[in-house]
């Protein structure tokens, strides 16, 4: 079958020079996938070459894939993705995957961003003092989700109301009011690195329709997922499939 020139072309776009060593000892299965990730699946859909990246990158985060991180961060760098973006994604990930989680990834991009010349630390991307980080969080929580953000705040028992204040302070006042990724993808973000998660079900539903909130339509959730499958497999690409038309129906 030999690879497509559209295969060639974008694998080169990405990893410019790239000599591979399972080309040498894979050769079959090195051809089947590059046609596969690199000319079908790059060829679907509205993402560009560094919004495709991103979301990838947030997605084997979430996925725990420290390997093929790397590689894929290279790529990044490659097609014009900041260093700022970069680690905003990677801070993006902490309210969702846990530092436990992205401990070694902030490591391996402080690594890579060094190879490639990036001094750091970078430019901060704060807005929110102590003091205004609840207030204004809520505010980005309320833009996103409406009016069922205080009923979702007043539901919750008085033994628990402190884990609301910490969704509006940390997850949204420290991190999705940061500078460097705007609302749209910090929200494309968080339903890539939900839907790589398993049992997030809940909380993929929610987000499909922040995403359509801030502007991301479903055409563009369905680019997210069709360019995620080569990374995360079957299962866990219909079972996104599955919620996006659970939560905007055909009809709607």
């Amino acid at each position: 079958m030999g690879l497509s020139e559209t295969a060639y072309r974008n694998h080169e776009t990405w990893f410019p020079d790239h000599k591979s060593t399972l080309k040498v000892t894979d050769p079959e299965f090195i051809e089947l996938f590059d046609n596969f990730a690199f000319d079908e699946v790059a060829s679907h859909g509205s993402l560009d070459d560094r919004s495709r990246l991103m979301v990838i990158l947030a997605a084997l985060i979430a996925s725990q894939a420290h390997g093929e991180y790397k590689v894929l961060l290279r790529a990044a760098l490659n097609v014009g993705v900041t260093p700022i973006e970069v680690k905003e994604i990677v801070y993006q990930a902490v309210p969702y995957c846990g530092i436990a989680v992205v401990f070694e990834f902030l490591h391996a991009t402080n690594e890579i961003l060094e190879s490639a010349g990036v001094k750091l630390p970078l430019e901060g991307q704060s807005t929110t003092t102590s003091a205004t980080r609840i207030e204004r969080g809520l505010a980005v929580q309320k833009a996103i989700f409406g009016d069922m953000i205080d009923k979702m705040r007043e539901a919750s028992p008085a033994d628990q109301r402190h884990i609301q204040d910490y969704l509006s302070g940390n997850c949204f006042g420290d991190y999705y009011t940061r500078t460097g990724l705007d609302l749209r993808m910090r929200e494309l973000l968080t339903f890539s690195m939900l839907l790589s998660l398993r049992g997030c079900e809940a909380q993929l539903n929610g987000h499909i329709h922040g995403n359509v909130q801030v502007g991301n339509d479903k055409g563009t959730l369905l680019s997210v997922v069709t360019q995620l499958l080569p990374y995360l497999g079957y299962p866990r690409t219909l079972n996104a499939l599955r919620c996006l038309n659970e939560a905007l129906p055909e009809s709607e």
